[in-house]
């Protein structure tokens, strides 16, 4: 059997092996690599996964998309490296779950991507005896787990872009208190400029010496990780049997999470539906009801920070996935079926008046606490009862995503509930840490003469 290749969503690059997609990042193209086959498990296998640890179902389903391409023993030692923390499953009511991905070192659910993606870049860099310079850009989550994930490593620098005014001091921290090979720049801009950024210096052939990577959710290693979960999810709470289909909400940005989510799906997952459900910036739900695309540029600013993004780069991916094309820049060239979109997927966009009301009636109801961004994920499931009330059964297994630790946003919780959520591990001592970073125009020549300088 072949090994899976990789070819990009603006279909101008050539195919190429997982190892060449994980380190390059973004295609040549500007397009963001798909595999070619997405291999699927049998019912048996599926439900085999029930008696497993997370990072033996980890294994399972990253193994057959790196078949040929690294050894198991080796793979088996990333993923039981990098999942070392607990995934709650925690009941609201009845069968209605949220999954907190909120336990990891720095509080979110990016941190399933980014270990893993870490791991596997340093797997292939040492053999290889290069180096890497990795460009990010961040709306709240992404920059701490990144930074994280690749602290410390002699052979990879990075470089993380943030939006200053739209992070909490709390996430601001867990970038700006590290150092060593980690550089932070804030910017007085959107998240979607600090990624414009990143993408504008992957294309400039000048910057080629520096052997630029990406680890946002445009690199094919932060995104097939994020279908673990999924697949964990069903495997505990189905218990082995049958049953029947699981429906996600999934708070949805950058729409990498989503992805991995559908990509589990194709492999054989048992999902009825997904609620996919955004803050104010309802680009997504607008096209899924009506067909067309528009960017909202600037993108809102909701409370919901790391889901301030007016052009999610994963759409692409999943314009592709349906059967269509569209370009970095959110032009459609050839439409996805539609139709089959509507089927597998209901959307929603919520309010910050909804997300403020969510966080208190889940926790005042169910004692469930939640942040922003799961409570936007929770607003979006109760919508869906609300509209299919035929699904709303104690029997129907529903499972909301919860991606950040309520306490990286103290200031929301205080304010909706009067008390300030305990710290996990992971933000302990923080507010004593030193922080350091640097400031920027949001001019690409600024960026460029930045690096240029400093790398």
């Amino acid at each position: 059997m072949n090994p899976i290749l990789f070819y990009s969503t603006n279909l101008e690059a050539e195919h190429v092996p997982f190892r060449d997609a994980l380190l390059k990042g973004i295609a040549p193209d500007r397009g963001l690599y798909m595999p070619t086959e997405i291999p699927t498990f049998s019912k048996e296998e599926i439900r085999s996964f029930s008696d497993m640890d997370y990072y033996e179902i980890a294994f399972a389903v990253s193994r057959p998309f790196l078949r040929d391409q690294i050894p198991d023993d080796d793979l088996m030692n990333i993923v039981k490296d990098a999942y070392n923390y607990p995934v709650p499953l925690e009941n609201a009511y009845e069968r209605k779950f949220v999954m907190r991905l909120d336990q990891g070192p720095t509080a979110s659910f990016k941190d399933f991507a980014a270990r893993m993606m870490g791991r596997l870049m340093q797997y292939y860099l040492k053999q290889e005896n290069r180096n890497l310079l990795i460009l990010t850009a961040t709306s709240g989550d992404t920059g701490s787990a990144i930074a994280n994930a690749f602290y410390g490593l002699d052979n990879i620098k990075v470089v993380v872009l943030f939006p200053e005014k739209e992070v909490t001091a709390r996430q601001r921290k867990q970038m700006t208190t590290l150092g060593k090979n980690v550089q932070i720049i804030g910017l007085d801009a959107k998240f979607d400029d600090c990624q414009a950024l990143v993408k504008t210096a992957f294309a400039d052939s000048e910057l080629d010496y520096l052997n630029l990577s990406s680890a946002n959710s445009i690199n094919i290693g932060r995104l097939l990780p994020q279908a673990i979960y999924y697949v964990y999810a069903f495997a505990k709470l189905r218990a082995g049997t049958d049953g029947d289909d699981v429906i996600f909400s999934v708070p949805s940005g950058n729409f990498g999470d989503m992805m991995g989510g559908l990509i589990a799906y194709r492999m054989g997952l048992p999902v009825k539906q997904f609620v996919i459900v955004t803050n104010e910036n309802d680009e997504f739900p607008t096209f899924l009801k009506t067909g067309t695309y528009d960017i909202i540029s600037p993108s809102l600013n909701c409370i919901s920070s790391a889901m301030n993004v007016g052009h999610p780069s994963n759409i692409s991916r999943v314009v592709a996935l349906y059967g269509g094309a569209m370009d970095e820049k959110g032009n459609i060239g050839k439409m996805p079926d539609l139709d089959e979109m509507r089927k597998d997927m209901v959307s929603y966009s919520v309010t910050d008046k909804e997300t403020e009301e969510t966080i208190q009636k889940a926790y005042e109801k169910f004692e469930l606490l939640l942040e922003p961004h799961g409570a936007v994920g929770w607003a979006g499931l109760i919508r869906y009862l609300k509209d299919h009330p035929e699904m709303d059964t104690p029997e129907q297994c529903f499972v909301s995503l919860e991606t950040a630790h309520p306490a990286k946003f103290p200031e929301k919780i205080i304010e909706l509930l009067s008390f300030d959520p305990p710290l996990p591990p992971s933000l302990a001592d923080i507010e004593a840490k030193e922080e350091s970073y640097d400031t920027l125009s949001n001019e690409y020549e600024d960026f460029k003469r930045y690096l240029k300088e400093r790398y």
